[in-house]
């Protein structure tokens, strides 16, 4: 039998900020034995005042629709971070397992920056699988743990069967010109060097594993030539 066990991977976006044009986006990955695992879940239907930059479009619901999907049908939700626009319609999905970095569930219990979507993503704990550093959920799809974004901020990397190696950044590297070693630092940034750090990660983890594609959080113009649901990588 085959050791890969991922088939698909869905691209979505969910909303934007359209001052930008840049893209929210959220990612299905489908298994050989049936199983649906959706990284991050976008904006929440009612976005908090201090986040009017974003906007929705069609929510993750609506595209898993197009498919065939409904909430229940989702197995497992990848957690990338709390941030509103990664985990604003967790709650929606009441039968899946949430798999997020220890450090980050534990942070955001008392950071107020997740505090207006906390309903979503404050699950109980049965429903939460809490996992320290790089992990493999499954043969073909790792959690690469990236702190910088956020203290416990994970990418994912997922093989496929054709395309080979996918990166899916999210946050630590939300747009392609910051996909550098050892970016300069000018003093703005509090956590510049964690995220230099889990940028040089990335970019050695790309280097070692042959990646072929690198997807990155933000990104408007890289996001134009990629395939979106309910086309598929494969």
């Amino acid at each position: 039998m085959s050791q890969v066990a991922v088939k698909r991977l869905y691209l979505m976006q969910v909303g934007s900020v359209p001052e930008y044009q840049i893209p929210v986006m959220c990612y299905l990955v489908q298994t050989g034995d049936g199983k649906n695992i959706l990284i991050d879940t976008g904006l929440p239907e009612i976005i908090p005042e201090e986040e009017k930059d974003f906007v929705n479009g069609q929510d993750v619901i609506e595209q898993l629709a197009s498919i065939g999907l409904k909430p229940d049908d989702i197995d497992t939700v990848i957690s990338t971070h709390y941030d509103g626009d990664h985990a604003g319609r967790h709650a929606s999905f009441t039968r899946a397992q949430y798999v997020v970095q220890r450090v980050h569930h534990l942070d955001a219990a008392s950071n107020p920056r997740y505090a207006d979507i906390r309903p979503q993503w404050d699950q109980p704990m049965e429903r939460i699988r809490l996992v320290d550093g790089d992990t493999e959920l499954l043969p073909g799809l790792e959690l690469i743990e990236t702190s910088g974004h956020v203290p416990g901020h994970q990418s994912v990397l997922v093989r496929l069967p054709k395309t080979g190696a996918v990166l899916l950044a999210i946050d630590a590297v939300p747009f392609r010109e910051g996909f550098v070693r050892d970016l300069a630092d000018d003093g703005s940034d509090p956590n510049a060097e964690a995220i230099r750090a889990s940028t040089n990660k990335l970019l050695d983890l790309v280097e070692r594993e042959h990646v072929g594609l690198v997807i990155f959080g933000h990104d408007p113009e890289a996001w134009e030539g990629l395939k979106k649901l309910p086309e598929y990588y494969e």
